[in-house]
């Protein structure tokens, strides 16, 4: 394996040396396969490939955002086959390419149309591997997808030979404690074990939230060790935020993470009639970002969700490209027949928003 060294001029001028390629067999790794639940560290390392590429407003120019779900291995190579616009570079990426050859769950149906369909799909998208050995030089592509089963992915296995796979894994409990202490401790803080494992407990594994945490709880602890009763003091936990891991929860049937969840939304104070409109809001966000052209620009984008900050947009996207209209719907529907429930007596708040949740997780 060798390695190409290219170099970059930076802002002020001076040349920037990097080693953005390696050789295996001859084929150049200008191409990534980036997946995984954990969108944060994901797109931590994105963002590593991109300040690599030089000045970023340049490179925007050169850069093509592509939506996979219903692209054509033709599309993909007249944009990779473009000349980059006033940069070194074209930067094309692609997402939910790789979700659309994920193995279908058994349903003891004979196979139809959708399937026929996926076979030839796959037989186009076979190409993308010879075509890569063919792809200019100056083409990075890369796919990026979430969750995905690498052993029965029928793309997966005929392109991950060709590229360079990152793979970002839900970080599991211990791995998710020295995140949290390394984090703090990058950023000149200390913390005690205690106070991390009550963020541990009050966040989850949201990276997103526990950033924004880490840094409400920096700035409250004045250079002082963190401690538990900081964790508590510091305020709303991200209660608001962490409303999208609930949602996932109950959207993916996960129904023991989604009661705890709510157990210690109900703890924090929050009243059920308000967790229906947290979910409620969540559902129609989802709806929405489904609706929207993938290349909008992200302040047009959360402008028209009626959202404030980049990374809840990350997330909407991202539960949008994961769950269908018809799951959103029928989990819409229950929300109203829970929220009558409440209204006329049928249950307590209490008890209808706890069988809400089972209810839809089952479903």
């Amino acid at each position: 394996m060798s390695e190409t060294a290219m170099s970059i001029a930076t802002a002020d001028g001076k040349i920037k040396w990097f080693l953005c390629a390696t050789m295996k067999g001859g084929v150049s790794e200008l191409f990534y396969i980036m997946y995984g639940q954990n969108n944060f560290s994901l797109q931590e390392e994105f963002k590593k490939i991109k300040e690599c590429l030089g000045n970023p407003e340049m490179l925007e120019v050169s850069t093509n955002v592509l939506d996979g779900r219903q692209l054509r291995l033709s599309q993909l190579r007249d944009v990779c086959d473009a000349a980059p616009f006033l940069h070194q570079f074209r930067l094309v990426i692609v997402e939910g390419l790789l979700e659309r050859f994920e193995p279908e769950k058994k349903s003891g149906k004979r196979p139809g149309k959708s399937q026929s369909k996926s076979e030839k799909d796959l037989k186009e998208w076979k190409e993308l591997s010879s075509y890569i050995k063919k792809m200019p030089k100056a083409t990075i592509l890369v796919l990026i997808a979430g969750k995905l089963d690498a052993k029965k992915n029928s793309l997966l296995k005929h392109i991950i030979s060709v590229a360079e796979v990152k793979i970002f894994p839900e970080l599991e409990e211990d791995a998710l404690r020295q995140w949290i202490k390394k984090r703090i401790e990058e950023e000149g803080g200390r913390v005690s074990g205690e106070a991390i494992d009550l963020l541990i407990e009050i966040v989850g594994s949201d990276l997103w939230t526990m950033k924004s945490e880490i840094e409400k709880l920096l700035a409250y602890s004045l250079g002082q060790p963190i401690t538990k009763n900081d964790v508590r003091q510091v305020g709303s936990y991200a209660r608001e935020a962490n409303i999208f891991a609930f949602i996932d929860m109950i959207l993916e049937g996960q129904r023991m993470k989604a009661q705890e969840a709510l157990q210690r939304l109900l703890l924090e104070g929050e009243a059920p009639p308000y967790v229906l409109v947290m979910i409620t809001r969540q559902l129609r966000l989802i709806l929405l970002a489904k609706g929207l052209n993938p290349k909008l620009p992200e302040q047009e984008a959360m402008e028209r969700l009626g959202i404030k900050k980049v990374k809840e947009l990350v997330k909407v996207r991202r539960q949008a490209r994961i769950h269908t209209v018809g799951k959103i719907k029928i989990a819409y529907h229950k929300v109203l027949e829970a929220d009558l429930a409440m209204k006329t007596g049928k249950y307590d708040s209490d008890l209808a928003v706890e069988l809400l949740v089972m209810d839809l997780c089952k479903t």
